[in-house]
C-alpha cells in the first residue's frame, strides 16, 4: 500500500536483508514478507540458477541438459519460451532446476541475496518455541528489550555481508590494531591499496603479510594475493 513498491525496491541493491519479526506472531510476517520481495523479483538465500540461455537470431531451439531433469521437460521449456515469444534460443541445465528457475533466467532482472530472520520479544514466549525457532535456518532469536543475543545477531550479520577486517603495519612499529580496513571478502592487496591511498597501487614493490592467508610469517606477495579476516599488511613501495 501507499508507497510500498519504491520502499521494497530499495532492498534490490541492498546487499543483504535483515527481516525483523514478531516472535509472538508465529510465521504470517515472515511469509507475507518474503511474499512481497518475491514479487519484485528478489529471491532470498537463493543461488542463481546454473542455467545457460541465451536468445539467437535463428536456428530454432537448442536444449541440452548436463543431469538428468526431474521438474523440467524440453517439453515445458518449449511452452515457456513460447509464451514470452522466444523461438529461437540455446537452453542448456548444469542442474536440476524449477520452472520457476528457468523463468528468472530467461526474465534476467532477479536478484538473489541473504536474508537474516531476526526474532524480537523472544522474553515472551515459552523456551520450547524460542529452541525451534533459533534452529530454523538463517533464523536468530533476539531480546531489545532485555538486550539478549544481540552480539550473536552482529557475529552472524557480519559473516552474512562477507566482510574482512585488515590491520596496517608501518615499517620498524608494531601492527595498528585501532584502525581497522574493511574490505569485501576475496579482495586482493590491490585493492587494499586502492582503499589506502589510489596512487599507491602504481608505486607498489612488494608487499609482507602475516596471517591466514599465507604459509609462513611474514610472507613477501606481490598485487594478486588475496587477503583473509584479520590479516596484517605491510605496504613496501618503489
Amino acid at each position: 500500500k501507499g508507497r510500498g513498491r519504491q520502499v521494497i525496491a530499495v532492498a534490490r541493491t541492498a546487499d543483504v536483508v535483515i527481516m525483523m519479526l514478531d516472535a509472538t506472531k508465529g510465521d504470517v510476517q515472515r511469509k507475507l514478507l518474503e511474499k512481497e520481495l518475491e514479487s519484485v523479483g528478489i529471491r532470498l538465500n537463493r543461488s542463481k540458477p546454473n542455467i545457460y540461455f541465451k536468445p539467437k537470431k535463428g536456428g530454432g531451439l537448442s536444449y541440452n541438459s548436463m543431469v538428468p531433469l526431474t521438474m523440467c521437460s524440453e517439453k515445458l521449456v518449449q511452452l515457456i519460451l513460447h509464451e514470452y515469444k522466444i523461438f529461437n534460443a540455446e537452453v542448456l541445465f548444469r542442474e536440476d532446476s524449477t520452472p520457476d528457475d528457468f523463468i528468472d533466467v530467461i526474465v534476467g532482472n532477479r536478484v538473489y541475496m541473504p536474508c537474516l530472520y531476526v526474532y524480537n520479544k523472544v522474553d515472551q514466549i515459552s523456551i520450547e518455541e524460542v529452541d525451534r525457532l533459533a534452529h530454523e535456518p538463517h533464523s536468530v532469536v533476539i531480546s531489545c528489550g532485555m538486550k539478549l543475543n544481540l552480539d550473536y545477531l552482529l557475529e552472524r550479520l557480519w559473516e552474512y555481508l562477507a566482510l574482512i577486517c585488515l590491520y596496517t603495519k608501518k615499517r620498524g612499529e608494531r601492527p595498528d590494531f585501532s584502525d581497522a580496513i574493511i574490505m569485501r571478502r576475496g579482495a586482493s592487496v590491490e585493492h587494499v591499496c586502492h582503499r589506502i591511498h589510489r596512487t599507491l597501487a602504481s608505486q607498489f614493490k612488494y608487499a609482507l603479510v602475516w596471517g591466514t592467508s599465507t604459509k609462513f610469517d611474514p610472507q613477501r606477495v606481490g598485487l594478486t594475493h588475496i587477503m583473509e579476516h584479520e590479516d596484517v599488511i605491510q605496504i613496501v613501495k618503489k
